[in-house]
């Protein structure tokens, strides 16, 4: 399989699916998900890795309150845990699935979980970026790093790339809306360019806008990393599943993505292929007939011609010509035009 570092310096998107929290604590769909993702041809799974005694604490509260099952956060967040050895199951089968087992994590204790799980590459979310627990364990492992900026601003990330810069490992700055779902006005393509120009990093889009339109347009204007949340259904419990693809739709824009990408690598030569259609030009196109049957010595004007497949006799642009010209002998309609036809003088 090729590593994500490898990816990163490829000419192709790296597509993660996002899994986050839509399998809702459940190891068993957590598999499943590794299962539906890898037949999508989507090159990652991605989770988030929490912990609510190492990262959460009884003050913390709801952004959106979307549980009727769990009391408080921190409910929530333990009952989305899994044991060590579940996350290393949960890696190993994305493994043989040709997946990158990718994972975001939230304290250190979640940091070392997926170290020893072998992840493949780090998500730092929008809202651990400024946390030295989180990043400075992430940076001295020398893999992967995927930063979303969805909370920053331009002075932040500033400081985010000299950091980046500082660890030596491959990474990538992506463009991010802290909105779920996000509206076609506040994707931010124009940030995500920003990104490449002022930093000459890789950039790339997280999107949660639950559409494939912006991530195609995210890889038509040079994205290297495009990063979807998925659920089974946006009729799902869980606070992200209105901003997810199906996985019909994840399949769909995996395809799409690697269309443009092979659009984008092998341009045209139009010169070349006119020359290779002329037989088919011919076929298609339209050669000079006569309207009306006319005697020897008329004239013909243009309303004596007109045009019939195929275009083997003398091309229809070329009507004018004959407007003038004198009959050498008389023709039938629909007779196509030979220059035999004309008294030259």
């Amino acid at each position: 399989m090729v590593s994500v570092e490898e990816i990163l310096e490829s000419n192709r998107a790296l597509i993660i699916a996002e899994v986050g929290q839509a399998h809702e604590g459940s190891l068993g769909m957590a598999h499943a998900y590794i299962d539906a993702i890898a037949s999508t041809g989507a090159d990652a799974v991605k989770f988030q890795t929490h912990y609510a005694s190492e990262e959460s604490s009884s003050q913390e509260q709801w952004r959106v309150k979307f549980s009727l099952q769990d009391q408080t956060r921190f409910d929530y967040w333990r009952r989305m845990e899994f044991s060590e050895s579940q996350w290393q199951g949960l890696a190993e089968h994305a493994r043989r699935k040709g997946l990158h087992f990718i994972a975001s994590p939230f304290s250190e204790f979640a940091v070392k979980v997926l170290l020893n799980a072998g992840v493949s590459a780090w998500k730092i979310a929008s809202g651990e970026t400024e946390n030295p627990f989180i990043f400075k364990p992430v940076e001295d492992t020398g893999l992967p790093i995927l930063v979303s900026t969805g909370m920053s601003s331009w002075s932040e990330i500033d400081q985010i790339h000299r950091r980046l810069m500082g660890t030596g490992s491959p990474f990538a700055i992506l463009q991010c809306t802290t909105a779920y779902p996000c509206p076609p006005e506040k994707i931010g393509l124009n940030v995500m360019q920003e990104i490449r120009r002022r930093y000459h990093c890789l950039s790339g889009l997280s999107d949660h806008s639950g559409t494939v339109t912006p991530s195609v347009a995210a890889v038509v204007l040079g994205a290297s990393v495009i990063e979807v949340h998925v659920a089974f259904s946006r009729l799902m419990f869980g606070p992200d599943t209105s901003s997810s693809l199906t996985i019909d739709e994840l399949t769909q824009l995996v395809k799409a993505i690697r269309d443009v990408e092979m659009m984008l690598s092998t341009p045209v030569d139009k010169e070349a292929e006119s020359a290779n259609l002329a037989p088919l030009k011919t076929l298609f196109s339209q050669s000079l007939v006569f309207r009306r049957s006319m005697q020897e010595n008329e004239v013909v004007t243009i309303a004596d011609l007109t045009s019939r497949k195929p275009g083997t006799g003398i091309p229809s642009k070329d009507a004018n010509k004959y407007v003038g010209m004198r009959l050498r002998q008389s023709v039938s309609e629909l007779e196509f035009l030979r220059s035999e036809h004309f008294v030259w003088e």
